[in-house]
């Protein structure tokens, strides 16, 4: 199973994600590697429309979430028609890009059904 990951400073507990070489709360350069996984709730959203060469969907929805557990604010692919703000959605590795031979996959996340 794929799972995707935040980065805790071993110097202050700093949570990032993606993983930075610099902690910007301390300037720790020592990480320790979490699952981030869970419930999260839509901030914001927006569809994207013109999408670069090689997307077999019209359009891709993308969130900025945050996590019920650890707090962390990140920003991902939602997989949701229409999202609304303070929706609750579960975190999830999926397909990010369709891709003729090859699909990509990356951290997104669902409806809480």
């Amino acid at each position: 199973m794929m799972e995707m990951y935040a980065y805790r400073c071993d110097a202050c507990g700093e949570l990032h994600h993606p993983r930075h070489f610099v902690c910007r709360k301390c300037g720790g350069t020592e990480f320790t590697e979490e699952v981030l996984s869970g419930k999260a709730k839509v901030l914001t959203w927006t569809k994207v429309y013109n999408l670069p060469e090689g997307y077999m969907q019209p359009y891709l929805c993308f969130a900025i979430v945050q996590f019920e557990d650890s707090g962390l604010i990140v920003s991902v692919q939602i997989d949701d028609e229409t999202p609304f703000i303070n929706e609750e959605v579960n975190s999830a590795v999926g397909i990010v890009k369709e891709a003729i031979g090859k699909d990509y996959h990356g951290f997104i996340v669902e409806p809480v059904v």
